[in-house]
């Protein structure tokens, strides 16, 4: 199988776990307590969420934008 590349939204939780979200796969966000933990923990999550094609959302993600209000 060709490998896929996919983004993860990163941000950080009042217990201070750094948490990471696939946006391209529903559902598939996963939690560490560095960036190389989180990321760890994030290719296992995606490889787990490609076992079930309900969860994938086939959307291609586009980036984030910032903007002030």
């Amino acid at each position: 199988m060709a490998e896929r590349e996919f983004y993860v939204v990163i941000t950080k939780g009042e217990d201070g776990y750094l948490i990471g979200e696939a946006p391209q796969l529903r559902g598939c966000y996963n939690r560490g307590k560095t960036r190389d933990e989180l990321m760890e923990n994030m290719h296992k999550s995606i490889e787990y969420c490609l076992e079930d094609d309900d969860l994938e959302d086939h959307s291609q993600f586009l980036g984030v934008q910032k903007i002030e209000v």
